[in-house]
């Protein structure tokens, strides 16, 4: 099946685009005074799209070698600017076809990003979004100038028109933000690393330190030979208390390369 870009049936006019824009910031206005401007950067983890990147990423490298070997345009292309002697080593046709077909898919993914920010409003997006609103969400400051248009969710919805400052202020939250998750995400694989050491050390099972500590939580004595005595090493170890173990279990179970290991 050839691919086909999304296109909405019901054209909008430029009146009903406004309507729904000005509804569209008061429903972030709302959300914004519960929960703060967290709500204008919410994102989906990459991992939950990993199984269909890495299909794509087998496709572009069996077409990237289709390309290098078959005759074609891009084999052509290849012929017709060759490189150094000593460079021409290092880079084989095959990796110099997938680069050209890369640089291909992010002018493709540029267009089609372009092609999603129209689905709603049409060609003049940061017009409409101007005249939606004269004031930033965020710093309840006039737009001034240089307004950015911020995207608060990548699913479709329309960009949210900020001042300068306001978009400057998401963005460094972002990152700190960032910077705090990839700090964790650290901290846990390093708990997660002398977890295993203790494992390994002890000659013990992922289901008994599952076993010990659903049994220091229950206060119950009902498990197998070891295992209470084995997960208070690793909590005293780690500093982490039964119910935490648990979860960093369940997490690591919830990734498809250590499923079958954990359980």
């Amino acid at each position: 099946m050839s691919y086909k870009r999304y296109k909405r049936e019901i054209v909008l006019s430029k009146d009903e685009k406004i309507r729904l824009l000005k509804e569209y910031i008061e429903h972030y206005k709302c959300l914004m005074s519960e929960h703060g401007h967290e709500v204008l950067n919410v994102k989906i983890p990459r991992e939950v799209f990993e199984a269909v990147l890495d299909q794509i990423g087998s496709i572009l490298n069996e077409k990237a070698l289709e390309m290098a070997n078959e005759d074609g345009p891009v084999k052509d292309f290849l012929e017709d600017n060759p490189l150094p002697p000593h460079m021409k080593e290092l880079l084989p046709d095959d990796f110099r076809a997938f680069s050209l077909l890369l640089n291909a898919v992010k002018q493709w993914i540029s267009a089609e990003s372009q092609g999603i920010d129209r689905y709603l409003l049409g060609g003049t997006a940061r017009k409409i979004c101007k005249e939606a609103v004269d004031r930033c969400i965020v710093t309840k400051a006039e737009l001034g100038e240089e307004p950015q248009l911020h995207h608060p969710l990548r699913d479709g919805r329309p960009p949210i028109i900020l001042s300068k400052m306001g978009h400057e202020l998401i963005e460094r939250e972002n990152q700190r933000k960032s910077s705090e998750c990839k700090k964790k995400n650290e901290s846990d694989e390093s708990v997660w690393n002398a977890i295993k050491q203790i494992k390994s050390r002890k000659n013990q099972s992922w289901a008994q330190l599952r076993e010990g500590c659903n049994c220091i939580l229950k206060g119950s004595s009902n498990c197998r030979p070891g295992a209470k005595s084995f997960a208070k090493v690793v909590i005293k170890e780690v500093d982490l208390s039964a119910s935490e173990i648990l979860e960093m279990l369940d997490e690591k179970a919830n990734n498809a390369l250590l499923a079958n290991t954990l359980h």
